[in-house]
């Protein structure tokens, strides 16, 4: 029944792309309101982030936030359809590139993608730049697993890895003259992690970043999707590459990557991904954080 569910919001996502955006990002801001009501659970994991992350925020601002960050990732949700099953040219067209002079024209580079609400249009747009190979962690439903790595990898012969295929499988494909395209900043557990701030929270936070870039000798450079207002689709920034980096440890590397992270959440704290438990994991000895 579970696999039936999913050909059917996957058929209502195909029916969706077809839709402009004039029609599809009210479409998504209101069912992110819909998401906001019903999703009891997220919705706390939103309001607990927020509070850890911005403590000098009165409660009505927390609030506000979380509530234009269902709006922003409902909307994000419905026109990542076109990501999957839309053109190259329209893809481009609502997908915007900024500052793309940053990235190395010879591909030999690292891409941080953080994980803002629109990320999977951001990952599927820039496949179209690049031959790049991204980690992935598999879904628990069978169907959509096979789905999301079918649409992720449809352009460019993207090459999908799993985290537990591990370093070697993402050695080859970088010495194979793929580039690569990470996003650490999720809780994925201990395993790799170590533990620094983020927003003065300790966060377990992976180190692939730095142990990537020391083994590979690659420039990081940091790329942002923003999402715009009204239906004026998204734009894509990236930075120059970082300077001295890898630097003098792996700490120091992944506080940098996270310190760049806040930096770029305080510009647009409503479209960072909340719903995400990012306090999962804790020191031994801290109590956890979420219900």
């Amino acid at each position: 029944m579970n696999n039936i569910l999913v050909r059917f919001a996957l058929g209502l996502f195909w029916l969706l792309h077809w839709l402009p955006l004039s029609v599809l990002a009210p479409l998504g801001r209101g069912f992110g309101r819909l998401l906001h009501l019903v999703g009891r659970e997220r919705r706390e994991v939103a309001r607990t982030n927020l509070e850890l992350c911005f403590p000098e925020w009165t409660p009505a601002q927390r609030e506000a936030v979380v509530r234009r960050h269902f709006e922003c990732f409902g909307r994000a949700l419905l026109e990542s359809s076109i990501a999957w099953f839309g053109s190259a040219e329209r893809l481009r067209a609502v997908v915007k590139l900024e500052d793309w002079h940053h990235v190395p024209a010879d591909g030999r580079f690292i891409l941080l993608v953080p994980h803002f609400s629109a990320l999977d249009l951001e990952g599927i747009r820039l496949t179209l730049e690049y031959r790049g190979i991204a980690v992935y962690a598999h879904q628990k439903n069978r169907v959509f697993d096979e789905f999301l790595l079918r649409v992720r990898s449809r352009f460019n012969g993207t090459r999908m890895i799993a985290r537990n295929d591990g370093v070697k499988a993402i050695l080859r494909g970088y010495r194979e003259g793929f580039s690569l395209q990470l996003s650490p900043d999720m809780d994925l557990g201990a395993r790799d992690s170590i533990f620094v701030p983020f927003f003065g929270v300790p966060a377990a936070t992976v180190t692939a970043l730095s142990r990537m870039s020391r083994l590979t000798g690659a420039p990081i450079v940091p790329a942002v999707i923003r999402q715009l207002d009204g239906s004026a689709g998204y734009v894509i920034r990236a930075w120059p590459a970082w300077d001295n980096y890898p630097g003098a440890s792996v700490e120091e590397d992944t506080l940098r990557m996270n310190a760049f992270i806040e930096a770029r959440v305080r510009e647009m704290p409503e479209q960072y991904l909340w719903l995400h438990k990012r306090f999962k994991t804790r020191p031994e000895g801290a109590p956890p954080v979420y219900p």
